[in-house]
């Protein structure tokens, strides 16, 4: 009863803000969409998009604090559009309201002839990277932005990877080749200039240090590099630059259908393992009208809190590690592997084991998984208890690490920080929580706050979500339901082997499930959940096929890269190193 309430209760706040934005700006609409999820979706003309967001920010009941995701379609071929204006590109704004629990989208069409729309860096920070992605990947031009450079893309990259004329497949293109001049031309494009990164040489008092940090492995977080402006030792600026790790997992998203593409979510935040599947799964059922049994969403929360445990470990030590105490990381790399042993013993894989399914979970749970999982809750606690000792008590970490890249909740909302990053400010928002998804409503958990805002408060947030997440699987083990692995609906996939045993039609139907894929009904659906680093979600767009229309992946770690800058300013280099470790962040949730 009491999530029925919280819907209508959350209904009812999306509700209000649409009412007023009709009433304010009812000729600028074009369009009100239904889709799926349930968010209020308004198409709006261009010209009054921008004073619509600042409506929704400053003015509304509920107000949308939170610039979540700015994307962008290519509808030209897109088939099923009832309802909706004429557009070849829409800009897509997704607003999110931490006050009033609930969600908002904003589309605006535009026409290929017309490909420009206003820049709300002014009004949300974190819009300057969305914005250039989508310039980059659509060629959507953004008046107004200060800095409209490739971000995913080399600087010398011919053409919009995610328009639909682009090949999909290094196969659909020419052989690579470069020559002497072509190698030349490249060079010289990349070369350094600190103008363009908004940099200036010198002050009236000095001349400034420009420092490349990376992009081979900065903190061991992948291939990420940050122009490091420096006025003898201190921080005047730190620019990063991301894209190294780029592979057009968006794009594959579009190429494969929807049953293959679940392998690749394994490789979003890399450390997650099937929490990536997860919103991804959940959102093509959602689309589908696939209910899964109650025996699979516990099985998919046991198994998503064990990979937390195994990415906050992995952070633990590479955080001790970054600020200069070697051991942690030996010691939580044991508890890691020991927990990945049970990983496969259930999935049959360790870091990527694709296991979650339309519909359901690969397979039952092996015989005998009652004592490997109670193994982990026997031998976890002490461990954690022991690593307090060792790293969160430790004077020198302390010192390097509290009061060191602070913001505060407001911050936090203007970069579209999400996570333990959120939390550590004292704002109180889990997503498990505050919209409980797969049965997270039936589990008794705590989410942790700090009050600081700091380095130090990020990681023991983190510290003390694994001891959380161990409450939660303890529930689990306790409480398995009894049950089928897979929904028995006509859509789920692949259906269940055993019935492909009665009859040839059977037989076919399988084969052709698993070859070709579901046919989703077309619709737009996004689904979030907090993943390792934050809210991860999926915005999915069925045109009536086998494979996605349109897939977006909004990931926690690209917004909270971008608020480097903004947090490092002033301090030293050997802070910066602290701060990025604090992050919590791997290259390919950010670059995709």
């Amino acid at each position: 009863m009491k999530i029925a309430e919280d819907k209508l209760t959350a209904d009812h706040a999306a509700t209000a803000p649409l009412q007023q934005l009709v009433r304010d700006f009812g000729d600028a609409i074009l369009a009100q969409q239904e889709t799926c999820d349930g968010i209020p979706t308004v198409w709006v003309d261009r010209s009054r998009v921008k004073s619509m967001l600042r409506v929704l920010r400053d003015e509304t009941s509920p107000r949308f604090e939170m610039l979540f995701d700015i994307t962008a379609i290519d509808e030209r071929l897109r088939c099923h559009r009832e309802g909706q204006p004429d557009s070849e590109f829409t800009m897509v704004y997704h607003l999110m309201s931490f006050s009033g629990n609930c969600d908002f989208r904003l589309k605006v069409p535009l026409m290929d002839n017309d490909l420009n729309t206003p820049t709300v860096i002014d009004l949300w920070p974190s819009a300057n990277w969305y914005e250039r992605e989508v310039w980059d990947m659509f060629g959507i031009n953004i008046e107004g932005h200060p800095n409209l450079y490739r971000i995913m893309l080399p600087p010398t990259w011919e053409g919009h990877a995610l328009r639909k004329e682009h090949p999909a497949r290094a196969t659909e293109m020419e052989p690579f080749s470069m020559d002497d001049e072509q190698l030349d031309y490249e060079q010289e494009a990349l070369k350094f200039k600190p103008e363009e990164w908004g940099m200036k040489r010198e002050s009236e008092n000095s001349e400034f240090m420009f420092l490349n940090l990376g992009p081979n492995h900065p903190s061991v977080h992948g291939a990420f590099r940050i122009a490091l402006q420096l006025d003898g030792e201190i921080l005047v600026d730190a620019v990063p630059d991301i894209g190294y790790h780029h592979r057009g997992a968006e794009k594959m998203g579009e190429r494969q259908t929807w049953h293959t593409f679940i392998p690749y979510t394994d490789r979003i935040d890399y450390l997650g393992g099937v929490l990536n599947n997860l919103p991804y799964v959940m959102a093509v059922e959602k689309m589908a009208g696939i209910k899964v049994p109650e025996r699979v969403k516990v099985i998919r929360i046991m198994l998503s809190e064990m990979f937390r445990i195994c990415s906050h470990l992995l952070f633990y030590g590479t955080f001790a590690q970054d600020v200069g105490q070697l051991s942690p990381i030996f010691y939580m790399f044991v508890e890691r592997e020991r927990i990945f042993n049970i990983i496969e013993s259930i999935c049959g894989a360790r870091m990527h084991p694709g296991w979650f399914r339309i519909g359901g979970v690969a397979q039952d749970l092996p015989n005998g998984w009652e004592k490997r999982i109670a193994e982990l809750l026997d031998f976890m606690p002490a461990r954690l208890d022991e690593y307090d000792t060792m790293v969160m008590k430790n004077g020198i970490l302390k010192r390097r690490t509290q009061g060191v890249g602070v913001y505060n909740t407001e911050e936090a909302f203007a970069w579209g920080v999400t996570g333990a990053g959120l939390r550590a400010t004292g704002f109180e928002w889990d997503f498990r929580k505050q919209r409980p998804y797969s049965g997270y409503e039936n589990f008794e958990f705590d989410v942790p706050i700090a009050i600081n805002g700091d380095s130090y408060d990020r990681c023991a947030i983190r510290v003390e979500e694994m001891r959380q997440s161990l409450r939660i699987i303890k529930q689990c083990l306790d409480n398995m339901p009894s049950g089928e692995y897979k929904s028995d609906h006509p859509l789920t996939t692949p259906p269940r082997k055993e019935n492909t045993m009665q009859d040839i039609e059977t037989l076919i139907s399988h084969f052709l499930s698993v070859s070709w894929g579901p046919v989703i009904p077309a619709n737009e659906v996004t689904v979030a959940v907090e993943a390792t680093k934050g809210i991860n979600s999926y915005y999915l767009i069925s045109d009536g096929t086998t494979n996605s229309y349109r897939t977006r992946i909004r990931t926690p770690s690209f917004p909270h890269l971008q608020m480097i800058p903004e947090i490092s300013k002033g301090f030293m280099v050997s802070d910066l190193i602290a701060i990025i470790a604090s992050i919590d962040f791997v290259m390919a949730d950010v670059d995709r």
